[in-house]
């Protein structure tokens, strides 16, 4: 890639926003990707992934900007959080999935109203439709970004969701069937020792249940992201280019 990359921080509605692009001084992107972090990671943890991607398939630094929002919250442990979860859920105790998938997690509401800022932000500043921006994100950024999608009054240009899972069940059900259509994207570790597998193709199938087009990977790893998925992700966004 022999663009210049550019790489800034700024503040985007609550947040403080790492921003990425190889795109001509004063150009505005024709999509905008939304990455959000997981649990406990620093703000700037997928900010490497825009240039991997860029790379995998060079439309995206002729035409996407990237946005990596920092989480609101500091977590006790180091690095950043949506929302906090309980220690015995962290030590791997406690860990009811039925309980997790139907409940809406305290302190997900206030992530949500700070993400939904980000995006209305960004659709402002940049002068974008929220049909030409995609939210995803990793783990705990992913289930962020999967419960902004579907609240947001316009649908979005697609949704990324890596080693996600399913939370909030009954809400996210009734407001994905007004989202039929939308393309995702889902990858998830078969051997995920956090958040098993189980979990994400349950989200897959509620998706595909609401009429949501679901582009689903499984792949041989724990709760990381592999070359593979990266492969896979790029070519997503690329298509959400080419849209018209």
């Amino acid at each position: 890639m022999d663009r210049t990359l550019r790489h800034l921080t700024t503040r985007l509605g609550e947040l403080d926003c790492h921003i990425v692009d190889a795109l001509p001084e004063g150009a505005t992107p024709d999509l905008v990707v939304i990455l959000s972090h997981g649990l406990g990671a620093p703000a700037t943890d997928l900010v490497p992934m825009g240039p991997e991607l860029m790379a995998l398939q060079p439309v995206l630094a002729q035409r996407v900007r990237f946005v990596f929002p920092g989480a609101p919250l500091a977590y006790a442990y180091g690095g950043r959080a949506w929302f906090p979860l309980p220690d015995a859920v962290m030590r791997g105790e406690q860990r009811d999935w039925e309980a997790f998938a139907r409940d809406v997690p305290p302190g997900m509401p206030a992530a949500r109203r700070a993400l939904m800022s980000v995006v209305d932000a960004v659709s402002a500043s940049m002068k974008l439709p929220y049909g030409r921006i995609v939210l995803g994100g990793f783990s705990q950024g992913g289930m962020m970004s999967t419960d902004v999608a579907l609240r947001l009054d316009e649908p979005i240009a697609g949704l990324a969701i890596l080693s996600g899972t399913l939370t909030s069940e009954p809400e996210w059900r009734k407001r994905a069937e007004g989202r039929k259509g939308l393309p995702v994207f889902q990858a998830h570790g078969r051997m995920d020792p956090l958040l098993p597998l189980p979990t994400a193709e349950r989200l897959r199938d509620m998706f595909v249940a609401s009429g949501l087009t679901v582009d689903f990977h499984a792949y041989d790893m724990p709760h990381a992201i592999v070359s593979e998925e990266l492969e896979a992700l790029a070519a997503f966004l690329a298509a959400r280019v080419k849209e018209p």
